[in-house]
């Protein structure tokens, strides 16, 4: 069998036609473990975020981990020891945060639909700033705050209209986005939250999407915002610091993002002929710090074949892995084990679960039967975090790979834990 080729940065390689997360044998994990399973890549993750602090060494910087795309306590707890802050977009990962070991001063609240409920329980914790994303927000906030007894510390997210390239769906920063305050009613909206008595400004923020392939979107991004810190620092409103969001995209199928460090370098010089390179930089990665660490591994049920397509029936789905149906995203999947002579054949790999939808790849060339076990890749960021019980299915098992070790970081649902809050008349 033909050794398949492997996306950049996830520290999987092929031993002995076995594949590999570091140094442990995902074969033999399933094995002990079963599947579906999510493995991670202790390696990957740190690689990741050291390509960022390359980009940011010798400036005024604070990376702040998006925790929406894997918020495993394990995972965060990682970042945080790494010295990240993070990026919130509900009163739960505020809390998982800090479970993790998070320094709430490091802390961004984003999000559109911020409660009172939250933002109290975020101010009590100290956190470093809320993104604001609507003059309605601002005034809720400002009353809060009163209340509170504290001013809160703000920034305003720009919708910047500018085009980030990418799914409709994880794109954020066009006019007709949910997202931020428009790029034409900005400059007013600081100086309307300048006066509220509740409130804080310390910076400005800007986030234009997810799994960005091209720098242009960003440097035109961060050229409109720029214009807008001009605007707003012209009217006596200082700005502590810029953040420039997330969204660097990974490989998931030959895929060429910039790296985070060649990125910064561009935003950089930009920054420096603007006059702003000394001004702290806040930063809002998620996929690119996990999505190419992880695997899901699953088994192969079934072979079925038919009159138009040949199925792969696995025992991962949509409930595991929901990118596919969500956004027709590409995943790689791959045999852990190609010592075999099966011959290869061209398959939709398809989960157990009642919906069309539910479909991990289409039309993909394996050589796999029953009993097999694929490894599904990139699947760190957007998987477990977006997961579910549908069908009453168990959610998988976590584990972290460290090296020779595998850490298990969440136990396999028990059935009965799906119902433990329910009651019956």
């Amino acid at each position: 069998m033909t050794t398949p080729n492997l996306p950049r940065g996830t520290h999987l390689q092929y031993r002995v036609q076995q594949l590999t997360l570091e140094e442990v044998d995902l074969k033999q994990l399933a094995s002990t473990h079963g599947t579906p399973l999510f493995v991670y890549s202790k390696a990957a993750m740190l690689d990741a975020l050291a390509a960022y602090e390359t980009g940011f060494k010798g400036r005024q910087s604070q990376i702040c981990y998006a925790m929406k795309a894997n918020s495993s306590l394990a995972v965060l707890q990682l970042f945080a020891k790494a010295g990240c802050g993070f990026d919130i977009v509900s009163g739960g990962e505020l809390a998982r945060a800090l479970a993790a070991g998070a320094d709430a001063k490091k802390i961004i609240f984003s999000g559109v639909g911020k409660t009172r409920e939250e933002m109290w329980a975020a101010l009590g914790a100290g956190i470093g700033c809320f993104n604001v994303e609507s003059l309605a927000e601002l005034d809720v906030l400002n009353e809060v705050a009163l209340d509170f007894g504290e001013r809160a510390p703000i920034s305003l997210r720009v919708n910047p209209d500018v085009d980030a390239k990418t799914h409709p769906y994880i794109s954020t920063g066009l006019k007709g986005n949910k997202f931020g305050i428009a790029h034409k009613e900005v400059v007013q909206a600081y100086a309307y939250a300048a006066q509220c008595p509740g409130l804080r400004v310390v910076g400005i923020d800007c986030h234009i999407g997810s799994q960005i392939v091209d720098a242009s979107p960003y440097l035109d991004a961060a050229d409109r915002m720029l214009d807008l810190v001009d605007a707003i620092e012209a009217n006596g409103i200082a700005l502590e610091h810029l953040d420039f969001g997330g969204g660097l995209g990974i490989d998931y199928a030959g895929d060429t993002p910039p790296s985070a460090d060649a990125l910064w370098i561009k935003l950089f010089e930009k920054l420096d002929a603007r006059g702003y390179g000394n001004r702290k930089i806040l930063i809002e990665p998620g996929r690119s710090l996990v999505g190419n660490a992880g695997v899901c591994l699953t088994e192969v049920l079934y072979m079925k074949p038919g009159e138009d397509k040949n199925f792969c029936i696995v025992d991962a789905a949509m409930n595991d892995l929901p990118r596919p149906t969500l956004y027709d995203a590409y995943h790689g999947i791959v045999p852990v084990d190609t010592t075999g002579d099966t011959p290869a054949q061209m398959v939709d790999v398809v989960g157990p679960i009642c919906e069309s939808g539910d479909w991990l790849g289409r039309d993909r060339s394996l050589a796999v039967q029953a009993g097999d076990i694929l490894a599904v890749l990139s699947t760190g960021a957007y998987s477990m975090s977006m997961g579910s019980n549908y069908n009453s299915r168990n959610r998988p098992m976590e584990i972290l790979v460290d090296g020779t070790e595998p850490h298990i970081i969440r136990e396999r649902d028990r059935t009965e834990d799906q119902w433990a809050n329910e009651r019956l008349l």
